[in-house]
This record gives structure tokens, C-alpha cells and sequence, in this order.
């Protein structure tokens, strides 16, 4: 299973919405699913920090052209030269999409799931109608690892 991680960049992420991604990351990684995202720092970085440090799998799908952009945390970084168009692919690629603060590139993302029907978890993200919203990241963890053992 492989499951899209959206949200704010190093200019919104805050502390504990960095830290909430983190743990997002290790329970994607303790449950055999791979991380996708958009490669870069913030919710993203976060993110695949704590899937790498349980053994996990991050794949970032880069707005650029040059390897190398992404964070030190990507096991794969897959670069694409689309720039926000990217933003597709991310959510794509994930069978569930998990939303961390973020501004208007993740609400492009939320509507692009919504349109490729994917089911989003929400965390301290926009508040939109087929968003499941969680009042703490432990509530969302028992979810998402809810679906990643079905």
C-alpha cells in the first residue's frame, strides 16, 4: 500500500505539525506502506524522517528537473520538470492521502484527491467537506493503521 503525505512547506509546517508528520512517517513505515510526497521540506521532510527511521520507503515526486532537491530523507526522488502540476502525481500514487497544516498547493492536492477519489485524513488542514478530520494525531494513527491492515 502507498500512502500520499501532503502539507505545509518549511514556511507554515510549525513544530508540532512537524512533529505529527514524523509520526505519521514511522506508523507508515511500521505498517509496510510506502511514503509518497512531494520530495521537499516541511510536512514532506517531517514526514519521511520518521519513516526512514523505521526502515521505511519514501518516494518524492520533485517539481524539478535536477536530482538532488529533495530532502536527505528520500529513499527514491523521482524528478518530473511539472512543477505544481506534480502535485497530481503525488496523490495519485497514494491508495489513502494523509494532510498535514499546509496551504494553497495542499488544498490543490485535497481537490485532487477528491477528484481521483481518494479517501483524505486531515490534521490541522483545511476544513472541507469529505476531509476526515482528527483532533490529534494519535486519533488519526489508529485510523490510517486501521486501514493499512485491511
Amino acid at each position: 500500500m502507498y500512502v500520499s503525505v501532503i502539507g505545509g512547506d518549511v514556511a507554515t509546517c510549525t513544530e508540532d505539525d512537524c512533529k505529527n508528520a514524523e509520526k505519521i512517517g514511522e506508523a507508515i513505515a511500521r505498517n509496510g506502506a510506502v511514503l509518497v510526497c512531494g520530495g521537499r521540506g516541511g510536512v514532506m521532510e517531517a514526514s519521511c524522517k520518521g519513516a526512514i527511521s523505521e526502515g521505511g520507503t519514501t518516494i518524492g515526486i520533485m517539481p524539478g528537473a535536477p536530482r538532488g532537491e529533495g530532502n536527505e530523507y528520500l529513499t527514491h526522488e523521482i524528478v518530473t520538470g511539472l512543477g505544481a502540476v506534480r502535485n497530481s502525481l503525488v496523490v495519485l500514487n497514494g491508495d489513502v492521502v494523509v494532510a498535514v497544516d499546509g496551504g494553497y498547493g495542499t488544498l490543490s492536492e485535497i481537490a485532487l484527491a477528491f477528484q481521483y477519489g481518494k479517501r483524505i485524513l486531515g490534521l490541522g488542514t483545511w476544513d472541507i467537506k469529505g476531509i476526515e478530520q482528527f483532533d490529534s494525531v494519535d486519533e488519526l494513527l489508529t485510523e490510517l493503521e486501521n486501514i493499512l491492515s485491511d
